[in-house]
């Protein structure tokens, strides 16, 4: 029986950029794709990011003394449809899934914000100096929040045919997506020779109940889950296959600006910290401490400085001005092995 031979596929690499990830935000960079590929992945990862990622919020209130969402409270300066406007925006992280409740209780004066509220231990409350109102001398405010988990808009689930709840609950519109804002952007990179591969930029905003990278491995599993079942057959294992062109492989070499060296000569890294003139209190507390070369102290943290014996502020700002005026700073993490790379292919 013959066995097919199959054309391998390019694996591309995926990276963030470390320098503005955070949990509201994070950008990722996928490189190189095979040609077409970075709008075809680019629009199926972003419509299921902003439909299809799990969340929760609150879906229904029970406000003290109120029975409808057109009502007023004494010594309360927004109306009950501006209260249920700022609740719609409160951001919870469900660490279960499951449903739970929230409990606020406070009396005027003061400024009602989300840290006044309490929420079972499953529930963390994520923008804490959002306003929900304003309470005047004699006012008070009494809520019980309820909070569900699902994907996308949910419009407000009224039970039909009643008006006003018997337990005077208000349901609301939720938004449970944690998804806020997913652009992407698509370019031609060169791959050997070949110069009509992509390269896919993801920028992906979200409430800080998920981070970037959770929503992203959601919803590629999401992706996964359902193209499975559009299988006729067994799996071609394109992952055992796919590989990098070899044009690459012999074309990628190691430059300055990968290690952080801009414009830095990369032999200055191994020669000893005396290049630094260093003062004789700052230079001595680094050699007693096994700091003999400027890698050695390019690769300590500010921290790790600081906890060396005799080595205090004065010493850590010195010696930081000092790396400064050579392009360098504390925790660059740069291996050795890389420098000897840089020199023998310089050479």
């Amino acid at each position: 029986m013959d066995i097919r031979e199959y054309q391998p596929l390019t694996i591309a690499r995926i990276n963030w950029n470390t320098k503005t990830v955070n949990n509201f935000y994070g950008e990722l960079v996928a490189q190189p794709l095979e040609p077409g590929f970075g709008i075809t992945l680019g629009n199926a990862l972003r419509r299921v990011l902003l439909g299809g990622v799990e969340g929760s919020a609150v879906t229904a209130v029970i406000i003290k003394g109120v029975n409808n969402e057109f009502a007023t409270l004494p010594g309360v300066v927004e109306d009950v449809m501006n209260i249920v406007l700022n609740i719609k925006q409160i951001v919870v992280k469900n660490k279960t899934g499951k449903p739970g409740k929230m409990k606020l209780s406070i009396n005027g004066p003061a400024i009602v914000k989300v840290s006044d509220i309490k929420a079972d231990e499953h529930l963390e409350l994520i923008n804490l100096d959002h306003v929900i109102a304003n309470l005047a001398k004699d006012g008070s405010l009494d809520i019980e929040f309820f909070v569900e988990s699902g994907r996308g808009y949910q419009v407000a689930k009224w039970p039909i045919g009643k008006a006003l709840q018997e337990d005077n609950k208000i349901y609301l519109d939720a938004m449970f997506s944690p998804v806020r804002q997913v652009t992407f952007d698509v370019e031609k990179t060169r791959v050997g020779k070949e110069i009509d591969y992509d390269k896919l930029t993801l920028q992906i905003h979200t409430d800080g109940s998920s981070t970037p990278a959770d929503v992203l491995h959601y919803s590629v599993s999401v992706l996964r889950t359902q193209l499975e079942h559009f299988l006729a057959a067994a799996e071609i294992p394109f992952n055992q296959i796919s590989q990098i062109p070899v044009e690459e492989k012999q074309e990628k070499l190691l430059k300055p600006d990968d290690l952080g060296l801009k414009g830095i000569p990369v032999e200055l890294l191994l020669k000893p910290i005396d290049e630094l003139e260093l003062s004789v209190r700052a230079h001595n507390c680094l050699i007693k401490a096994g700091i003999k070369r400027i890698i050695d102290l390019v690769n300590l943290s500010e921290e790790e400085g600081l906890n060396l014996k005799n080595f205090g502020r004065k010493s850590l700002n010195e010696v930081k001005e000092s790396m400064k005026s050579f392009g360098l700073s504390f925790g660059m993490n740069i291996k050795e092995a890389d420098v000897q790379k840089l020199l023998e292919q310089q050479n």
